[in-house]
């Protein structure tokens, strides 16, 4: 097994852990990866949509190619779309690695499929990570756990997509424990709870995330210049809101409304929440 084990003191032991209340030693990594300057996870459902398998391969791709390393949870669904996103600009110049941490031991492949990719992400550079012991199988207790050193190793996490029973919330407390930023993509259940709450920025893709890392927020919006699309930018708020009830708040008819309201989804304003409800992206 091409593992090593390094201890918090260790020359290539990752800082961003050191932030952690209980930062993990030994720490197992497979793979020849040195951490770029900015790393952003990627995190979502196993059980993932086509919508949301998109999103993550496309945002793993835009990020890593910007020098950012992806961190995720080896997992299917979100997590294994987030490293392919990654791996898919690999071999460009600059690019970030991508980097998986599992809920196993470093030489156990879980779930079994993902083997694969496993052996991908480190030939292409980038790195298995484990704070279990080597042959430590699968058990509930151990994704949690996970779930912190994923928070660890990141500037910012993002919820692609999430139920409302998600593993993803052992993720964002720990990542409000450590002060660090967290935003979800609008459009699940879970993504669209936890920016209700306030748990979370609201991102429209790749660029929103990159200005979080580089100022703290997405980017400012370019309000519309028509007035009656104007008028329901206004009535949007970080509460999803059915069309019938946008068009009463902005006084325009139901049609009206629709319409603009899709337009102002291509232009990045709004973001279309679960149950075709829309809520303000910037």
């Amino acid at each position: 097994m091409d593992a090593r084990a390094l201890h918090t003191g260790d020359s290539g032991y990752p800082a961003r852990l050191h932030a952690l209340a209980e930062p993990p030693t030994p720490l197992w990594i497979r793979g020849d990866w040195t951490p770029a300057r900015r790393a952003v996870a990627l995190v979502g459902a196993r059980a993932a949509t086509a919508r949301g398998l998109e999103a993550a391969r496309e945002l793993g791709a835009r990020l890593a190619a910007a020098g950012v390393d992806v961190v995720s949870g080896g997992a299917l669904g979100i997590d294994a779309g987030s490293h392919r996103g990654a791996l898919d600009v690999a071999d460009r110049s600059g690019a970030g690695r991508t980097v998986a941490v599992l809920g196993t031991g470093i030489d156990v492949a879980y779930p079994e499929r993902n083997a694969g990719l496993f052996d991908e992400i480190v030939a292409s550079g980038g790195a298995l990570v484990s704070q279990f012991e080597p042959g430590m199988q699968p058990h509930k207790g151990s994704f949690p756990t996970r779930n912190v050193i994923i928070a660890g190793l990141a500037d910012v996490v993002v919820v692609v997509e999430a139920g409302l029973a998600s593993g993803t919330t052992h993720t964002v407390r720990a990542m409000h424990l450590l002060g660090r930023p967290v935003a979800a993509l609008p459009g699940s259940h879970g993504t669209d709870q936890l920016l209700v709450a306030g748990g979370a920025l609201a991102i429209g893709g790749a660029d929103d995330v990159l200005a979080i890392l580089d100022g703290g927020k997405p980017l400012p919006p370019a309000l519309p210049d028509d007035p009656l699309a104007a008028k329901i930018y206004a009535a949007l708020d970080h509460v999803p809101r059915d069309v019938g009830e946008l068009a009463f708040r902005a006084g325009l008819s139901v049609g009206t409304c629709a319409a603009m309201v899709v337009d102002l989804e291509m232009n990045g304003l709004a973001a279309r929440a679960a149950g075709g409800r829309y809520l303000r992206l910037r």
